[in-house]
């Protein structure tokens, strides 16, 4: 007969522990341990042969390929490819385009795995929605084979026999293990769905992407141990109703997890944003005040976003801060700088921050275009229009180097900048013209005003 054992996981960072608490001893959060029951069959405890490691020099890579999907903004953020025998994690906000992505992308893989079919496992939909969709998206797909199930080893049965191409999984809160008493989307069950797919993944070299739903946090709903068994965490980032989507990754295994793919959502689906700087800059008004360009790293792609800002006399005692694609607490940071290097008064003033095109940026080398949007709102003077602005802000209002400054400045040339304000430290390496951009050095942050604005 089989044994059971009952541990508790944090479904917030995935720890586990032997007693339920209130509180998770590991990430601090309150009410987060799930009950987890373990079967272990008994009679395993005899002596076990040892298993034979292998040298590296021995292992053979013969005939291994990456799956291209024909789509190449998301090919990138996967690392060149999705390898064989991977498990993907792809998460976002409902409505966002999660499944009309995947679609797509099944699409492009179909026209060139013609000897080879997908599975589209859905627990959510039917097949006559399904089909809708992909009419709608003028999608074919003549090889893409659908299965309405939720049941998990019925699922697993079903790959095994047909082998196909790629599976997808929409979604893993869906699905179920019969033998495990708690409702599917359960920390029990979205684990253990998971590991029999990863399972049977590895053993077959069969891709499979699993669809997930987020919480109101931003995250992954369910254990955080899925993220960490699968290969690669994925998640769509953007508006629902804006027009831009982007595509990141923060796990994988394969490749980097700085690049970034970016679409835009139209009638007939995703479309891929070859241009996102030429994108993100076209409705730009010149001479406008509280409007800063500044350049952004994401992987080896260079990104020029408009930073917007806007101050007001606050009509209550304490002035409000909002920060769009910005962090909060770095935004108040740099308010601090301001007031206390530049000598701004903005303790009486509410101040709105804005990254156009719902873009997020979480890199400090734009810490100083932020602050010049915020002193042209404040003062009434506009940042040069032709000129792109580099730096991190540190607490004495020194501006600090940032990395790769050569791709960000032939980025700025590439659409027709003529000058690009960056630290000086960094200046050091370049003439004072470079690619027709004029290089211009600053030090601090009141320096940085009186160059920048006019």
């Amino acid at each position: 007969m089989p044994k059971s054992r009952t541990i508790y996981v944090c479904s917030n960072c995935g720890d586990e522990f032997l007693k339920w608490a209130g509180k998770c001893e590991a990430c601090g959060e309150w009410n987060t341990l799930k009950e987890l029951r373990i079967t272990k069959s008994e009679g395993g405890s005899g002596k076990r042969e040892a298993s034979q490691p292998v040298s590296f020099d021995q292992i053979q890579q013969e005939g291994f390929s990456r799956l291209m999907t024909g789509i190449s903004e998301f090919d990138r953020t996967v690392g060149g490819g999705i390898v064989p025998g991977s498990v993907i994690l792809l998460g976002g906000d409902p409505g966002i385009g999660k499944s009309t992505l995947i679609l797509q992308a099944c699409d492009k893989i179909t026209q060139m795995l013609s000897d080879n079919s997908l599975l589209y496992v859905s627990g959510e939909e039917s097949a006559e929605q399904i089909k809708m969709r992909a009419d709608r998206l003028g999608i074919k797909a003549q090889n893409l084979q659908f299965l309405a199930e939720t049941n998990i080893d019925s699922i697993v049965a079903t790959i095994d026999k047909t082998k196909p191409g790629l599976v997808i999984i929409d979604s893993i809160q869906t699905m179920c293990q019969e033998d495990i008493p708690s409702s599917a989307g359960s920390v029990a069950q979205v684990r253990a769905c998971a590991l029999k797919l990863i399972e049977i993944a590895k053993a077959n070299h069969i891709p499979i992407v699993l669809i997930g739903h987020v919480t109101k946090g931003g995250e992954v709903a369910g254990p955080k141990t899925l993220e960490h068994l699968v290969d690669c965490v994925l998640y769509l980032e953007g508006e629902r109703y804006g027009t831009y989507r982007i595509l990141r990754g923060t796990k994988n295994r394969f490749g980097s997890t700085d690049e970034a793919g970016v679409f835009a959502m139209t009638e007939t689906g995703m479309t891929e944003v070859k241009n996102p700087s030429g994108v993100f800059l076209q409705e730009r008004k010149k001479g406008a005040t509280g409007s800063c360009v500044t350049a952004t790293l994401e992987g080896t792609r260079t990104f020029l976003l408009e930073i917007q800002a806007l101050t007001s006399l606050t009509n209550f005692g304490y002035p409000r801060r909002t920060a769009s694609g910005f962090d909060f607490n770095r935004m108040q940071l740099l308010i601090a700088v301001l007031q206390k290097k530049a000598r701004l008064k903005l303790d009486n003033q509410d101040v709105y921050l804005n990254i156009v095109g719902g873009f997020r940026i979480r890199e400090p080398a734009c810490d100083l275009a932020f602050c010049l949007a915020i002193a042209s709102s404040y003062t009434g003077k506009t940042v040069d229009p032709e000129m792109v602005v580099i730096g991190e802000v540190g607490l004495n209002g020194e501006i600090r180097s940032v990395s790769k400054p050569e791709k960000r400045i032939s980025e700025a040339a590439k659409l027709g900048f003529k000058k690009v304000l960056i630290p000086a430290f960094v200046a050091q390496t370049f003439s004072s013209d470079n690619k027709g951009v004029n290089v211009i050095k600053i030090r601090t942050v009141q320096e940085a005003i009186e160059k920048a604005l006019k």
